[in-house]
C-alpha cells in the first residue's frame, strides 16, 4: 500500500487569504514589479507506478517506474542547456523524483519544495483505476466527466486548487523578483490545470489542457516598463522532449 502525502502547510487555504486568493489572475499586472524577462517551465512528473496502472493518485505517493525515470532524464538532459537559475518542486515521491534527476542533469545543487504544488486529492477515487471507478460508481462517474474532481466526494474543490495555483504563482513570482531568470517547476497533471487557469482567470474545471508525463510547458513574462503590465504569454503547452519515451495515458 502507498502512503497518502499530508501536510498542515496546506492551511493558507483556509480563511481570508483563501477568499481573497479567487479574485487574483496570474497575468502581466501580477508580475508589475519585475524588472527582467522571466522563463518558468513548467513539467509534470514522470510516469509513475500507479500512471503505469491507470490509478488515480490523488496525494498517495507512488514512486517513478522505469519509464518515469528515463523520461526525466530526456527532460533533464533538455534542460541542461537553459542555464536554469532554481527548480521548484511538490514534495510527493514522483515529483521530487523527477525534480531530483532534472537537477543533477542541470547541475542544480538542491530543489526547492513547495507543498501547494502537491496533487488534488481525489477523494474516494484514490487508489482507484479507472475502470474500477467507472463501474463502482457509475453515476458519480458519469458527473465526473462534466464536473471533474467538483463531483468526486470527498475530493478537493475546485475553489481549492484555484487557490493554491495563486498560491504556487506568487512563490515562483518571489523566486524571480530575487533574480532567477529561468524556473522549472515540477508538479502534477490536476495542479497544472489550475496553474493555467489561474492565468486566465478561469473558475472552473473545463475544458482541461493537455499534460503528458514530463509534458513541458513554458511561460514568459516580458516587462515592458517600470510598474506596468508586463507581456506575458504560453510559448509552449504540453512539450515532449524529442528523445522521450513512450507512455499510457496519464490520468491524475
Amino acid at each position: 500500500m502507498y502512503a497518502r502525502y499530508e501536510s498542515e502547510e496546506l492551511e493558507f487555504l483556509l480563511g481570508a487569504d483563501f477568499e481573497a486568493s479567487l479574485s487574483e489572475v496570474a497575468d502581466g499586472s501580477f508580475f508589475s514589479a519585475l524588472n527582467h524577462e522571466t522563463n518558468i517551465y513548467f513539467l509534470r512528473h514522470g510516469q509513475s507506478e500507479g500512471n503505469a496502472r491507470m490509478t488515480y493518485q490523488g496525494r498517495l505517493d507512488y514512486p517513478l517506474d522505469e519509464t518515469g525515470i528515463a523520461q526525466a532524464q530526456d527532460a533533464g538532459q533538455w534542460f541542461s542547456d537553459k542555464a536554469v537559475d532554481v527548480l521548484v518542486s511538490s514534495p510527493q515521491k514522483r515529483a521530487s523524483m523527477t525534480a531530483q534527476i532534472i537537477a543533477r542533469e542541470c547541475g542544480l545543487a538542491s530543489v526547492d519544495f513547495q507543498p501547494s504544488l502537491v496533487e488534488v486529492d481525489v477523494g474516494i477515487f484514490s487508489g482507484v483505476d479507472v475502470e474500477t471507478a467507472k463501474t463502482t460508481h457509475p453515476e458519480i462517474f458519469q458527473e465526473f466527466y462534466h464536473k471533474s474532481w467538483d463531483a468526486v466526494p470527498g475530493a478537493e474543490s475546485s475553489k481549492s486548487m484555484y487557490s493554491r495555483a495563486i498560491a504556487s504563482w506568487k512563490h515562483l513570482r518571489d523566486c524571480a523578483e530575487q533574480g532567477a531568470r529561468t524556473i522549472i517547476c515540477v508538479t502534477h497533471g490536476g495542479l497544472i490545470q489550475w496553474l493555467v487557469r489561474a492565468t486566465l482567470g478561469v473558475h472552473t474545471w473545463l475544458p482541461l489542457i493537455p499534460s503528458s508525463n514530463c509534458g513541458i510547458s513554458q511561460y514568459v513574462i516580458q516587462p515592458i516598463a517600470v510598474n506596468k503590465p508586463a507581456f506575458v504569454q504560453w510559448a509552449m503547452i504540453n512539450f515532449k522532449a524529442p528523445s522521450s519515451r513512450k507512455e499510457v495515458k496519464p490520468v491524475f
